[in-house]
């Protein structure tokens, strides 16, 4: 990477930390740390949702698709559409209905609004560890990036310190006001740097579609290029992030108000899919093509086989793109990447600190200190989710555990809140028990499931039947003593 590169990228880091410093200055109170005021506005909010569910995990992952399989990889993201338009029409009006609502603010109190303190407990370490995990990929997914585009001046480890030290400082210090607000800026700068320089450039430098179709085989350009079960793996994985996402939750209460939270769903929806879902598996498919043309030998890498998939895309944008605009690029993906990791480590902080920590100790009453404790916890939580990136290889593979871990404990009591008039805190607590550990194990065990399907699967079954039997028992009850 040249200096110039070097200095656009670091001139644009030391901005995101000044616009930290920024809202530092200006947060007055909880509702400023942790849900915006309660005043932003569909667009900011919109842009910050898809942001911080793509960010920069699925980027890179999603390139990481585009070079195993092609165009069928975009349907991933197809999954992350309608879970934000189902939830936009079933959740926001019920959350935002809640006479306590500008009270709230982490998903877990929704939740304990249904049931009870014990469920609301559960439910915030079940979050708290899933965002933990999740901060932790994106971590990752910056430090890939910056081993594939510094090389040989820089390794993983070292890239972790480096992009886990930016996001933790900025976000520790500015809260949600800042996150939303850098979301925008980045999102944006990953937007025009794809559209405008990323794809075209790496389009042209492989051939175009002559040398594309040269070098792939037919299956790489067909949708259909994809199993069933791994479709059912990415819906029941993804669909019930955007009814249990503690991010997701945060900004339905930054929100101005209804209409404003349902119109910034819809915005996310869009630019999931087909957006931002075509554009990276494009790009992973384009470095796939690279590679075969021996683009990436003078790095080591003369097969496909060589080459980590997740690593592709990256190791495209370094060979093709010219002085400049490679600094450019790098910093939109870079945007992505934090875009994500700072929204789910402020979620982390806000669930250690509201959901479980409050249990034990009081939370400081005074605006001045409360500020102090949640800057304090946000940045230990950064460091955690620092070591966990460090032990973790694969991008995609942490950040969909995390999904799973969060998705088998919490779907089927939401769904039992928004849908039951009575619903059971004791078959929601046991739900949320036998669903979240049922994933966990099956994943620790790594013992082979039938049909190739997902631990997530089993984990919500698991968690269904057990909510339903208890659930029945409680109707059964109830009714006995009525009479």
């Amino acid at each position: 990477m040249h200096l110039f590169d070097i200095t656009v990228f670091v001139v644009y880091m030391f901005g995101v930390i000044g616009i930290g410093i920024w809202f530092l200055m200006r947060n007055k109170g909880i509702d400023d740390y942790y849900v915006g005021g309660r005043k932003i506005g569909s667009v900011h909010i919109g842009l910050s949702v898809v942001a911080t569910d793509v960010g920069g995990g699925f980027s890179i992952g999603l390139g990481g698709l585009g070079f195993i399989m092609g165009l069928a990889g975009s349907w991933m993201l197809f999954t992350g559409l309608i879970g934000a338009w189902l939830s936009a029409v079933i959740l926001i009006p019920r959350v935002k209905n809640l006479e306590q609502f500008k009270r709230f603010y982490t998903f877990p109190q929704f939740l304990g609004s249904f049931y009870n303190k014990r469920v609301a407990f559960l439910a915030g370490i079940i979050s708290a560890v899933g965002y933990l995990g999740f901060t932790s990929s994106q971590i990752l997914a910056g430090a890939i990036l910056a081993e594939a585009t510094f090389i040989p001046h820089l390794d993983r480890q070292t890239a972790l310190m480096i992009m886990g030290t930016i996001v933790i400082i900025y976000t520790a210090m500015g809260g949600i006001k800042a996150v939303i607000y850098t979301d925008t800026i980045q999102w944006i700068i990953l937007m025009m740097g794809l559209v405008f320089i990323g794809i075209p450039i790496a389009f042209m430098s492989v051939g175009g579609m002559e040398g594309i179709r040269e070098v792939l085989p037919p299956e790489f350009f067909s949708l259909g290029n994809i199993s069933w079960q791994q479709l059912l793996n990415w819906g029941v994985t993804i669909i019930p992030i955007w009814f249990v996402g503690m991010t997701l939750y945060q900004r339905i209460y930054a929100s101005r108000d209804k209409k404003q939270a349902q119109r910034a769903w819809f915005i996310a929806g869009l630019f999931e899919w087909p957006i931002m879902a075509f554009m990276g598996v494009l790009l992973g498919l384009f470095a796939r093509v690279a590679v075969a043309q021996g683009m990436f030998d003078y790095l080591g890498y003369a097969t496909a086989a060589d080459i980590d998939a997740e690593m592709g895309l990256p190791l495209l944008l370094r060979t093709v793109l010219p002085v400049g605009l490679m600094g450019l690029m790098m910093a939109a993906y870079f945007s992505a990447i934090m875009s994500t990791a700072d929204s789910c480590l402020m979620a982390s902080s806000g669930n250690f600190l509201t959901d479980i920590l409050s249990k034990w100790f009081p939370i400081p009453k005074s605006t001045k200190r409360f500020l102090i404790t949640s800057q304090l916890l946000t940045l230990i939580l950064g460091i955690v989710a620092l070591l966990l990136a460090s032990r973790m290889p694969n991008v995609l593979e942490l950040m969909l555990y995390s999904y799973a871990f969060m998705v088998s404990g919490l779907f089927v009591p939401v769904m039992g809140a928004l849908f039951l008039k009575k619903a059971s805190a004791t078959a929601a607590f046991w739900a949320m028990l036998l669903g979240g550990s049922t994933t966990i194990t099956l994943i620790i065990g790594g013992w082979p499931l039938p049909l190739d399907l997902d631990p997530n699967i089993f984990g919500i079954s698991l968690s269904f039947i057990s909510f339903v039997i208890l659930q029945n028992r409680h109707f059964f009850i109830h009714h006995k003593n009525i009479k």
